[in-house]
């Protein structure tokens, strides 16, 4: 059995002996198999039969829920059939209305393309009349009018839906039998991405009501803390959860793997990650792998490949990489070549995350904590499809996350998954939104309560801007242009430069992130793909760039000024007053480094305007008596501040689904009139997206990770594993890791339950996260 004998590899082995930080085991699990409440049609019940496809109890709860006309969401783990608990009332519907529609909704082409022969493949066996077909933008123009008047069950993206609603009216006879929206790896759509999504779906809704529907919307999910909160925050209405998994589960073995386990790593952890790869394809377990970036999915790829070389000929081209950037038809190649067998490993970015089908893995490797446990999970979910042992490592790196993790193990495996947020009263956001609505139909005051509380108030605003103008019928749009081609899905500000290498369009990024990574002799990365920026056109808002293969790498410098401008909610527990509410921040990038590894090459001096946004932040004051305990000891307060601040943003992933960059931070020692110590963490983006209230809702378990996180660290005075910040501004000074713990203790005592009280309570039983979600 080669997978017990790989575990016993990593066990014994002295190479890998001393870097495995813990090993969770989950045991097999059977399956548990139910029964719709009323059979399924003949022709659907003779498709599972022909299948050997017995129903699990999640997806018989599932198609009762959706047949009685319920929004519902499933969020059972990876391979538990999630896509028949849909399909399968869906067609019944289907068959048995032939005005009929259903719209699925994928966050990938990719995606879309996998699921389409599955769907297919139903329509042809029942005799149902779906016509399922994809409609994005590689439909061609000659088969899109017999799309839209044909197909019953058509595959898309938000994207495209976001375009295709301007032309609503072409689409008639599809939206007046719209029955189903189906949201496959609805996760995807939080943060700023999110907040857009939720109202293209309020968009969706106000048109299919137009012509006469109601569909019921289905979301299919990865595991979340709030799934039915996230439900009625993408839809904007209450869901069922389905979240009771009855598919089996072969013995699965999850390695927590550290290379940094002596504070400091011996070697790069991308050649750790090969080593182990290599280990896998020598012992014949059929591997994914997962990096961090296009150019590592491919260096790691290379490097196992000359190892196989010189170790066992002939398999060197067992191992490939995957990524986007791949034309279609080699990623379908390699599919198929992982599916058949004929690969052995392949090395990938997150795009195999997703479910396309590829087949039973009985290994994953995951380089680099992907940021969420809910992309961990759906990443280790890829092996032990066939039922049989997997096994599933995390290599650490030297980030906070990574480090916390492998230093407290029963936290990663006991933990809920983070929450989903979606922000809907963004007013950068909304206000687009309510444009692309009035240009589709006019809006009435009948469609306030859709689009939320801050709805009348910004019609007012977009009206005295004449973007929009009062008629009988309602509020229509007056802007110029197209409205919807305003309205970028992915980001708020309208305000962004375009990147171009050799005049081809490369991306487009807003201000911030411009001023951030794209500045004049930055180097630049772009899907794994290094570049030197050449100019940076400030009136254009071009940024013009060429391919470079340099050996060092660019940090910008900046600092931070903020204003708080109100104060929304409070509270004050021990002398520790906690506040959220709007700020106005303003960040000045005034040089950036020019680094090889850790060594500062030159230091350059930029000339840029200051970059001003409204935001929302949570933030807390420092009592007297922590301060003058630190200075007592002779420590730097204000350097204690800092590691703070820098721990509490690089642990918030923890909680909710960002990345540290879309956060900010700022602490001082003396703020505001009163100079009272202050630390800030705000939202990156104009408007804010949710995210600092939701840690102002969480702040002790915060706070109490946070002194775990800097106190078992093993450096003496901060490094990247717990205090220093990779986006820091003032390139981490000043910063005292002693006065961080000392502060972070007496927080923690004043904001957490006493340990007696903690005792004295009941103990809630710890959440097990299944082993594969």
């Amino acid at each position: 059995m080669p997978v017990p004998e790989l575990i016993r590899i990593l066990q014994e082995q002295p190479v890998y002996r001393k870097r495995i930080a813990h090993i969770e085991s989950f045991p097999a699990r059977e399956a548990a198999f139910g029964e719709p409440d009323t059979p399924l049609p003949e022709s659907l019940a003779a498709y599972l039969a022909a299948k050997r496809i017995r129903l699990y109890t999640h997806q018989c709860a599932a198609i009762n829920a959706i047949r009685s006309g319920k929004d519902t969401i499933i969020t059972t783990p990876t391979a538990s059939g999630k896509t028949l608990s849909f399909a399968l009332p869906v067609f019944e519907r289907l068959e048995r209305d032939p005005d009929a529609r259903a719209l699925f909704l994928y966050p990938t082409k990719a995606l879309a393309n996998d699921q389409l022969g599955s769907l297919r493949e139903i329509g042809k066996f029942t005799g149902i009349p779906a016509h399922a077909a994809i409609y994005d933008g590689d439909t061609p123009q000659g088969h899109r009018a017999s799309i839209r008047e044909m197909s019953r069950l058509i595959l898309s993206n938000p994207h495209e839906l976001h375009q295709v609603l301007s032309w609503h009216n072409r689409w008639r006879t599809f939206f007046s039998g719209l029955r189903f929206v189906v949201i496959d790896e609805a996760h995807r759509y939080r943060g700023v991405f999110g907040s857009h999504i939720s109202l293209v779906i309020r968009r969706l809704r106000r048109i299919a009501r137009f012509y006469g529907s109601d569909p019921v919307f289905i979301l299919s999910t990865a595991t979340l803390a709030n799934p039915e909160e996230f439900a009625a925050r993408l839809t904007g209405r209450d869901a069922a959860l389905i979240d009771a998994d009855g598919s089996p589960r072969g013995r699965k073995h999850f390695v927590l793997y550290n290379p940094n386990f002596a504070g400091i790593s011996e070697r790069s952890t991308h050649q750790e990650t090969k080593d182990i790869l290599v280990s896998c394809v020598r012992e014949a377990i059929p591997t994914l792998c997962f990096t961090v970036s296009r150019k590592m999915a491919e260096l790691v790829s290379l490097w196992a490949q000359n190892d196989l070389r010189q170790v066992l000929p002939g398999k060197q081209d067992c191992v490939t990489a995957y990524r986007a950037g791949y034309l279609p038809e080699e990623r379908r190649a390699i599919e198929r070549r992982l599916k058949s067998g004929d690969l052995s490993a392949v090395v990938s970015t997150n795009a195999l995350e997703l479910g396309i089908d590829i087949g039973g893995l009985d290994a994953v490797i995951i380089s680099g904590y992907p940021g969420t446990m809910m992309a961990t999970w759906q990443q280790a979910g890829r092996a032990g499809r066939s039922g049989g042992d997997s096994v599933a490592v995390l290599v650490g790196f030297e980030g906070p996350l990574d480090q916390y993790f492998m230093h407290h193990p029963d936290q990663f495996f006991s933990r809920a998954h983070e929450h989903a947020i979606i922000d809907t009263e963004n007013p950068y956001i909304l206000s687009g939104h309510l444009l692309c609505a009035a240009a589709e139909l006019p809006v009435r005051e009948a469609d306030f309560p859709l689009f939320g509380t801050g709805c009348e108030a910004m019609i007012g605003a977009l009206e005295e801007h004449r973007l929009l103008r009062k008629t009988p019928w309602g509020w229509v749009y007056t802007g110029r242009g197209k409205a919807a081609e305003a309205v970028q899905l992915d980001s708020i500000s309208t305000d962004t430069f375009r990147v171009t290498c050799s005049g081809k369009l490369l991306e487009t990024i807003d201000r911030a992130h411009a001023f951030r990574e794209a500045h004049r002799g930055a180097v630049l990365l772009h899907q794994g793909d290094t570049y030197l920026v050449r100019e940076m056109d400030l009136e254009g808002s071009v940024i013009r760039v060429t391919e470079a293969d340099v050996d060092y790498y660019t940090q910008a410098m900046h600092d931070v000024d903020l204003a708080v401008r109100d104060r929304k909610k409070a509270r004050d527990t021990n002398g520790i007053t906690l506040s959220f509410g709007d700020v106005d921040v303003s960040e000045r990038f005034f040089a950036y480094k020019v680094k090889r590894f850790d060594t500062v090459l030159d230091v350059v001096p930029l000339d840029l305007p200051p970059i001003q946004f409204g935001t929302k932040a949570l933030w807390f004051t420092i009592p007297e008596e922590i301060e003058r305990a630190v200075l007592a000891r002779n420590l730097d307060f204000a350097g204690g501040l800092h590691a703070v601040e820098h721990a509490l943003i690089a642990l918030m992933p923890f909680h909710v689904i960002c990345d540290r960059w879309d956060i900010g931070g700022l602490s001082t020692p003396a703020y505001g009139e009163e100079n009272i110590p202050t630390i800030f963490v705000y939202d990156g983006y104009e408007g804010g997206i949710g995210l600092a209230e939701k840690a102002y809702d969480l702040f002790p378990g915060l706070v109490a990770m946070a002194r775990k996180l800097v106190e078992d660290c093993p450096c003496e005075s901060g490094c990247p594993s717990c205090v220093y910040s990779p986006k820091c501004g003032n390139d981490n000074h000043p910063m005292d890791k002693e006065a961080a713990i000392l502060i972070l203790r007496e927080l923690e005592a004043r904001l957490c339950p006493a340990p007696a009280a903690a005792e004295a309570a009941p103990v809630p039983a710890p959440v097990q996260v299944p082993c594969d979600p």
